[in-house]
């Protein structure tokens, strides 16, 4: 066992070679780890400068595997004498290769309640070395040997000191968490080049968007960013600037024009431009356009208009009639209900054929209700710049609604996730009209606690829609209820919390098989806070992987590579996110309700593991009864052990 010690600034931090751990990966690269236990030595806590643990080379720059000792010097000095001790792991690969995304061990190991910090020691495309297992009958003596054994790692890990209950028992709970959680294949053999994409909307803010310009970073994509003038990311200076190579500022309205802008944009661009993203509904069609004139990789963009068009794609799933019918205006209404030409069966819900958020969305327990939702619903997008006055009208259905996320590669599916969408104020109100009542989200459980047999349906009815509507290949974001389902929603007889119950065979009487009824497929991932809750709960990125998909078949080997869950496709959680709506309208006067929040009430933060803040201080919130549903903020509770309505039953929560 070898045994440093260094002494920058006045104290010392010990460091002893703990053991070298040769761990197995049955879905990727074979790695081997160098464990070192760190304590700090002397009386002093003072925390050492960078520039000191970087031997006083000229270049301030710290490299990352110095900065992860700054980091465990900064941990042991705020834990103090409790905790006095450490350990720090490098993990090296014994395969040759190029990584996939140079900040995989960061994105894998997120979350994991053992560990205190992650840094990679790579760089975006970075080609890794076999690094034979060092001679351990090697004495080390000199600092400096030991970081450069540090800095030929692919990266390091600092255990949280009071992780376990003994000590010595961490470095074996880490060896679990890593092959759970690293069990994908992080290299692949062909080297990796830099590629350009042009992103079409930038985004509303940092909030809203700042992991998929990480993704890009940690994939090699260099991102031009087309949206109007005075956007966020247009200042050269601005904070955020460093995210992407350039700004075009251009309309992006879906005008006649649109597609030609994107088109002469990209003609004009003084580089090599490999691909266009968009993940704006209305956008969509438009940039697959683009792309198919440009000659770069999409999928067609008449599978993108059929999704976009929840018209469309009702017609597609089954024709009008049955209780359903999509229509071009409320005269249209009025035609079929004076010459009866369909009986419709009542609740119904009404929604406009383009939109999102649930907008417009209403259910009707009656003709007078269906002619006020229908015209409400036609007039909602008859101004916009993509006019649409086309109304879809559909049977209520009362089963479980889920989200379902897939990642398809040349009809293959790769990856699904299905959420729980827990019932609206629009499910649980009852006849009559309510004019606050609508369909936007309340709670979304991850994953879904539906009967396996019903997901798999779901899967399997979601994907053979997916196809229908053209698509090959993609990220979606499908919405849907199961009809007949075995599941229902119910207060719980322990603590009254609403919550999933499955129906006990023993129960089950007689009735038609369950069944999926498609809402809408949105082409692309889902919202920000589910992209987040699906890379915190499986590991999977859904950004990474619409940019790579962007660039075509070349990038197929790191779609499948990261596309891999973790060890069994088991979630390290289970994920509540709630999605907190206004209760009145207004001008917001907190500038962060949810930090405000996790202020007033400190033990809720150990729940907390994301949020997403959409209101912030002079904003207008819109009500309950409005048109435009924009809720205050999304936060994302976790529970380790057990259902989520543990964590949403606890006091503070």
């Amino acid at each position: 066992m070898g045994s440093v010690a260094t002494s920058p600034g006045g104290h010392s931090e010990g460091v002893t070679t703990l053991q070298q751990r040769s761990l197995t990966n049955p879905s990727g690269p074979r790695y081997w780890c160098l464990d070192l236990e760190v304590g700090l030595i002397g009386e002093g806590l003072i925390v050492a400068e960078p520039e000191d643990l970087n031997h006083g080379q000229e270049d301030r720059a710290v490299p990352a595997h110095v900065a992860l000792l700054q980091d465990a010097v900064t941990l042991l000095s705020r834990v103090g004498r409790s905790n006095p001790t450490t350990v720090i792991r490098i993990v090296y690969a014994c395969d040759q290769g190029f990584v996939v995304r140079c900040d995989f061990l960061e994105r894998r190991l997120e979350g994991c309640e053992i560990v205190s910090s992650v840094k990679s020691f790579l760089g975006p495309l970075a080609e890794v070395s076999a690094d034979p297992i060092r001679d351990p009958s090697y004495n080390n003596t000199c600092p400096d040997d030991l970081l450069n054994w540090m800095a030929r790692g692919v990266g390091g890990i600092i255990v949280r000191p009071n992780a376990v209950e003994h000590p010595e028992a961490a470095p074996g709970c880490l060896d679990v968490e890593m092959q759970k959680r690293l069990s994908f294949p992080w290299l692949v053999s062909r080297p990796l080049s830099r590629q350009r994409v042009f992103w079409v909307q930038g985004r509303q803010n940092i909030e809203g968007s700042r992991r998929a310009y990480e993704a890009a970073w940690a994939l090699g994509i260099d991102v031009v960013v087309l949206d109007q003038p005075g956007h966020w990311l247009e200042d050269q200076s601005g904070p955020y600037a460093y995210l992407r190579e350039a700004f075009i500022p251009v309309s992006i309205d879906v005008d006649d024009g649109f597609i030609q802008r994107i088109v002469d944009a990209v003609k004009s661009y003084p580089r090599h431009v490999d691909g266009i993203v968009s993940i704006s509904d209305a956008r969509l069609p438009g940039v697959a356009r683009a792309c198919e004139i440009l000659g770069l990789p999409t999928s067609p963009s008449a599978a993108y208009a059929i999704a976009g068009d929840k018209g469309a794609t009702r017609l597609l799933e089954e024709p009008n009639g049955r209780n359903q019918l999509v229509i071009s205006s409320p005269v249209e209404l009025g035609s079929v209900l004076e010459q009866s030409k369909i009986q419709f069966s009542y609740p119904l819900i009404v929604k406009p054929i383009t939109g999102w958020n649930s907008d417009c969305v209403a259910k009707c327990s009656d003709e007078a209700e269906l002619r006020a939702a229908v015209l409400r619903a036609s007039s909602r997008h008859a101004n916009s710049p993509n006019r649409s006055t086309g109304v879809v009208i559909e049977p209520y259905i009362d089963g479980p609604e889920v989200d379902a996320n897939f990642i398809l590669l040349n009809g293959e599916v790769l990856f699904c996730d299905i959420t729980d969408d827990f019932p609206c104020t629009g499910d649980l109100a009852g006849d009559g009209p309510q004019p606050a009542a609508n369909f936007m989200e309340t709670l979304m459980d991850v994953p879904s606690a539906l009967p396996e047999a019903e997901k798999a349906m779901m899967r399997d009815s979601l994907r053979q829609s997916i196809l229908r509507q053209g698509f090959q290949s993609g990220v979606f974001h499908c919405e849907a209820r199961v009809r007949h389902s075995n599941a229902f929603y119910a207060p719980r007889a322990d603590n009254g919390i609403l919550d999933l119950h499955v129906t006990e065979k023993k129960e089950m009487v007689a009735t038609e098989e369950p069944s999926c009824y498609l809402h809408e497929i949105n082409a692309r991932p889902p919202g920000y806070i589910n992209t987040v809750a699906a890379m915190l709960a499986y590991g999977v990125d859904y950004y990474a992987i619409r940019l790579l998909l962007s660039l075509g078949a070349q990038e197929d080997d790191r779609v499948r590579s990261l596309t891999h869950p973790f060890l069994g496709g088991e979630p390290q959680y289970t994920l509540g996110i709630t999605v907190l709506q206004p209760t009145r309208a207004g001008i917001m006067a907190s500038e962060d309700a949810v930090l405000e929040m996790m202020d007033n009430y400190p033990s809720m933060r150990g729940f907390i593991v994301d949020y997403q803040t959409c209101k912030r201080k002079g904003d207008m919130v819109q009500g309950p009864d409005s048109g435009e549903l924009w809720c205050v903020a999304y936060v994302t509770v976790a529970s380790r052990r057990g259902p989520i309505f543990e964590v949403r039953a606890a006091p503070q929560v």
